[in-house]
């Protein structure tokens, strides 16, 4: 059944059995104390406020059938698939691949890799697993969504203005629909956040829609 969400630049006609709730990111290493967020002199909990708006959708999700995908920011534990250059970038206290309170720092299999236990997946929903910021680099996730159907995302997570709108853009650009509820995103930034949503529906939305739990949940 399609519904209209309301968004900006415009309401947009959503049909649930083609569309699909994408939660990026949502993992201990950048949301908790002495994870890696924290490790680039972050205040992390700054992003806990997307946590509660993402469990309310991700439930209400749940109950309608609406597919459910969840991504990871990490690496290989031999870090083969960690470019030199993301390795050296900046000034870290604890650089990837570095032994830190929750394991090591964004390597896949570490406690801190995992989801918080707020959004912890459910056994039957995909978990992709991406190097990189964007989650349709080097993941299987384009063959998933075209294999199922699909045709709209609800896209939250962390942070709004990285891996948030990398992978937003990345779906624009292979003509999926995308919408994005602003509190269901968090940055270390404000200000990036805010400026984060206004690209994406500047332009007439010109990488998609942006909405607010509170209306994609009306919605479903």
């Amino acid at each position: 059944m399609t519904v209209l969400i309301d968004a900006e630049p415009e309401p947009i006609p959503v049909d649930w059995d083609r569309a699909a709730l994408v939660i990026i990111d949502m993992q201990r290493d950048f949301l908790e104390p002495g994870g890696f967020g924290e490790t680039l002199g972050n205040d992390v909990s700054l992003l806990q406020r997307a946590v509660k708006p993402i469990q309310a959708l991700l439930e209400r999700a749940r109950e309608k059938g609406v597919l459910v995908i969840h991504t990871r920011e990490g690496h290989r534990p031999d870090l083969s698939d960690a470019p030199r250059a993301k390795l050296e970038r900046g000034a870290p206290r604890l650089r990837i691949g570095a032994r830190g309170p929750m394991g090591r720092i964004l390597v896949r299999g570490e406690p801190g890799h995992d989801i918080v236990p707020e959004l912890a997946p459910k056994d039957g929903e995909p978990v992709i697993d991406k190097p990189g910021k964007g989650a349709f680099y080097a993941t299987d996730l384009h063959p998933m969504l075209a294999y199922k159907n699909i045709e709209t995302l609800v896209v939250c997570g962390v942070t709004t203005e990285v891996c948030v709108h990398t992978t937003v853009r990345e779906a624009n650009d292979r003509g999926y629909r995308c919408i994005v509820p602003g509190d269901c995103c968090g940055s270390y930034f404000p200000e990036f956040h805010a400026q984060g949503l206004a690209m994406i529906k500047a332009q007439g939305g010109i990488f998609g829609w942006v909405s607010d739990s509170a209306r994609v949940l009306a919605a479903l």
